[in-house]
Parts: C-alpha cells; structure tokens; sequence
C-alpha cells in the first residue's frame, strides 16, 4: 500500500492547568486517512483533554504548554452524554438541519432533505419525518445517534468520539457500535476512539495507545498490543473487562494468552 501523509499528528502534545499541574505530558500519535486509533485508560488518565485539544476546546483553565497538533482535515466530535449535547428546547431534526444549513451552506429546503437523509442512514424512525420530537422525547441511544449525525452533518475528516457507549446498555452500545463500523467503511473518516473499555476499543479500532496519569505507557497494532501487551498497567486493563472480541480475519480462540 502506498504511504499517505497522516491526516492527523499529534506531537510531543502536553497540558497543563494555569497553575502549572501537568495534565497530559509529551503525547503522540499520528492518523492515516481511514484509519482508528483507540485511546484508552482510567478516568482521569488524559484521554478526553487530547480530543478536547485536538479540536481546539480545551476547558477553561486548560492550556497546551507544548507540542503541535496537526491536521490536514475538519474535525468533529461526539460527546459522551448525548442529551446534554442536544438542545432540550429545540426539536432533534431541527437542530440537524441548522447544522446542516450553517456547516454546508446549503438552503434551508435543502438542509432539512440532507438531515432527514442522515437519520435514515443511522436507522432513526422514518416517524421523525412527519413529526419532529424533542430530545426528551427519544431513548438514550437515538440521542445518540442524533449527535452522531450532527458530527457528519459537519462532513468531518476526523470523527473525534468521547466516551459514546457509556451511558448506554449494552445492545444498545454494540448497535452504536456496529453503526460508527458502518459508517466509517463508507465514508473513510479518520476516527480517535476514547473509552476505557478494551473491549469495545478492540472491536472499533485498528490501533491502540494506552494512557495512563496523562502519559502514553503502551501503543501499537489493536491485535499485537492485546496479544503482547508489554506493560503492567495494560495487562491490568486486559484482564479487567470481560473476554475480548475476536479480530475479524484472526484465528481462532481469545485475543491474548
């Protein structure tokens, strides 16, 4: 396969807060076109803050004392609690299709047809078309795809994904899942992955970097990190999650020894 300029480099990258506390310190990593990286680690580890960096919306009181982050494409980002990213005053389809109107610059006509599209590309009831619903009025997982069709109405080349599946049950985390899967083979978005769950970084990702107290410990490979995992804090990760899904295309039996 030809080598391609990564889309996304994230160089030597530390934060810190205004009081000098290190948060994130000396992190990289780099995206090809196409390509998931799964950041995984404790609460608290960094993972969120490096999304938040890369799309230039760090908290107050947060700033980057070092490193580059480059991109050679549009980022967007789903949050981990779908409902707090929506509008509970503004009807679901109304907010895509702002998004849509202001992102792409199409007419209004044409904003609303563009957003109806996109639900039914995420499986969301072809009901919405006749009758607009609130937040309120939806489950936690079709919030979520709502979000997750507001970070496509921006027409991103790096799907930036915080922590989605948590809030959710777990059919609902593996539809969520098999969705994000779908979507990114058709679509060819780069994708960061953060969760703290090995499991469903293994099942979405090609490669993982493993953080720990705002450090990158372990990286590499999805298959060879989960079948060799070189450090402690990893083995630790590994063996607190259930079994891991097979890699399609791996033989048979668990992902490590």
């Amino acid at each position: 396969m030809m080598a391609t300029s990564p889309v996304l480099a994230v160089e030597a990258l530390s934060l810190a807060t205004k009081s000098n506390e290190a948060l994130v310190n000396n992190i990289s990593f780099s995206l090809g076109q196409g390509e998931s990286l799964g950041l995984v680690g404790e609460s608290g580890s960094g993972k969120s803050l490096t999304l938040r960096a890369i799309l230039g919306l760090l908290p107050r009181g947060v700033e980057q004392t070092g490193g580059a982050i480059k991109s050679g494409a549009s980022s967007a980002m789903v949050f981990q609690d779908p409902r707090g990213a929506l509008d509970p005053l503004c009807p679901v389809v109304k907010q895509l299709a702002e998004v849509v109107y202001y992102r792409q610059q199409l007419s209004r006509r044409a904003s609303r047809a563009a957003a109806l599209e996109l639900l039914e590309m995420l499986g969301l009831p072809d009901s919405l078309k006749k009758a607009d619903r609130y937040p309120s009025q939806l489950s936690g997982g079709q919030c979520q795809r709502i979000v997750i069709a507001m970070a496509l109405a921006c027409k991103p080349g790096i799907l930036l994904c915080d922590e989605p599946t948590t809030a959710l049950d777990v059919t609902v985390q593996r539809q969520i899942i098999e969705t994000i899967t779908r979507l990114q083979k058709e679509l060819g978005f780069a994708m960061v992955f953060v969760t703290h769950n090995l499991a469903i970084a293994a099942a979405l990702c090609s490669k993982l970097a493993v953080m720990k107290r705002g450090r990158i410990v372990e990286h590499g490979d999805t298959l060879s990190v989960l079948r060799n995992p070189q450090e402690p804090y990893t083995q630790m990760l590994i063996h607190s999650v259930l079994p891991l899904p097979e890699l399609e295309g791996e033989g048979e039996g668990p992902l490590w020894n």
